[in-house]
């Protein structure tokens, strides 16, 4: 399905975001309301035909939802249980040419926007594939940004279309051991040498998928801090192939999503040629904001539908279980906790795509993109804290899923920022308080 709405799309303009919608004139027609009911499991708790969404955005979870339908929950507990990389899933998301959902036509991607490559992530995560699912191919999705607005026309020839074909994997690596959230005061450097190319040395925590990738975006001081007027200067991203032999990267053990790799990266001599530098050098840290409320967006997407994925379990649970000779849903110390979770999952998601819109239509973010990052991290923790609740004693059994929703919903409220920071950003920029860190 994805090629013949490719086909369709590439006629539209050549800018990676529009806010022209796509037509499917040439599809057959959409499900009925009933029938998207009966599709798929991803399909279940928004609002009746989804009157927010566009036609493009109906397509897509149409799509995805037909896919998810290969990997249940079953799957996704036996890939999470062996740590087993979702090969399957990835391989099948990639041959139709999900991947270059935002990319540009001239490379072999679609150019839809933010809000529809939302709905993909949204889609994949309420199917219970979980952040185990949506981490598996975030990066391929919107990680080359910076590329496709800053790198040369050689760079977007030799990078993107591997990445959209699914032959090449990317990571990200960004956040080193003593700096965290401090993105700023980065301390690997990236030393310039006689023959333009740079030796990187330092260290990155939290690169997920660099296991198996072959590719990273990384941003290094190609000027120490001690040496630049503002710490946003001197900052420098390169996109470039993992060499291993000058590379150390070791797996991170974690509470959650075993089936993806996360990872820390040590390098003393790593040589990377001037031609993988994005943009000029010392513009790095313009190139990777350019990504963060988009990032941000995406990843309150799979938030919410991991979020609508716990809450479909746990309905389904209290319908079904029975004590003291009636549903225990019937008692509303389990009806109305859950009837909350709806409530708050759908202002997030109301939240999510009007950001999205806004981030396709060219307008400032910042306030909406934090917000609903917040809004979706805190919903999703609740939804799956009340599934598991809901359920009782089998809430912390592997069998009902509901358990790997919540080691897996911390994510978002720890990632790619946190909480706090969503507040602070809220505080400062929206009510004009007084910067607090």
């Amino acid at each position: 399905m994805f090629a013949r709405i490719s086909r369709l799309i590439c006629t539209r303009s050549s800018s990676i975001i529009s806010t022209r919608q796509p037509t499917f004139r040439h599809l057959k027609a959409l499900p009925t309301i009933q029938q998207r009911a009966n599709h798929g499991i991803a399909q279940e708790y928004l609002p009746s035909g989804q009157p927010d969404f566009t036609e493009s955005q109906r397509t897509v979870r149409e799509a995805i939802s037909k896919i998810c339908e290969s990997f249940p929950d079953e799957y996704w507990l036996s890939c999470d249980e062996a740590k087993r990389w979702p090969s399957e899933f990835t391989d099948a998301i990639a041959k139709d040419g999900w991947l270059g959902i935002c990319m540009p036509s001239e490379y072999g991607g679609s150019e839809l926007g933010i809000a529809d490559a939302t709905t993909m992530l949204q889609t994949i995560a309420e199917s219970g594939a979980g952040f185990t699912g949506t981490s598996a191919i975030h990066m391929n999705i919107f990680g080359l940004a910076p590329v496709v607005k800053y790198g040369t026309q050689e760079q977007k020839e030799r990078f993107l279309p591997p990445l959209i074909q699914g032959k090449d994997r990317a990571c990200f690596a960004v956040t080193e051991p003593n700096t965290g959230l401090d993105t700023l005061k980065l301390q690997s450097l990236a030393t310039k040498n006689a023959d333009g190319s740079y030796t990187l040395k330092g260290s990155k925590i939290w690169t997920s998928t660099a296991q198996r990738a072959n590719k990273v975006l990384i941003i290094a001081r190609t000027t120490p801090l001690d040496q630049v007027t503002k710490p946003s200067q001197g900052l420098s991203l390169f996109y470039t192939d993992i060499d291993r032999s000058a590379v150390d990267v070791k797996e991170i053990p974690k509470m959650g999503r075993g089936a993806v790799d996360t990872n820390s990266l040590h390098f003393e001599a790593w040589q990377v040629p001037e031609r993988d530098r994005i943009g000029p050098e010392g513009s790095g840290f313009k190139s990777i904001l350019h990504g963060m409320n988009a990032e941000r967006i995406l990843l309150s997407g799979e938030a919410i539908g991991l979020g609508f994925a716990a809450l479909r379990r746990a309905t389904r649970y209290a319908n079904e279980r029975h004590v003291f000779g009636r549903p225990i849903g019937k008692n509303q110390g389990i009806q109305h906790p859950l009837a909350e979770s709806w409530v708050e999952l759908e202002a997030a998601r109301l939240m999510i795509y009007q950001a999205a819109r806004m981030y396709d239509g060219g307008m400032e973010t910042g306030e909406y993109a934090n917000a609903a990052k917040y809004a979706a991290g805190e919903a999703a923790w609740r939804a799956c804290e009340r599934a598991v609740m809901a359920h009782g004693g089998m809430g912390y059994a592997k069998e009902y899923h509901v358990e790997r929703y919540l080691r897996e919903v911390l994510i978002p409220r720890l990632a790619p920022v946190s909480k706090e920071m969503c507040l602070n950003y809220i505080g400062e920029r929206v009510l004009g308080l007084p910067k607090s860190y």
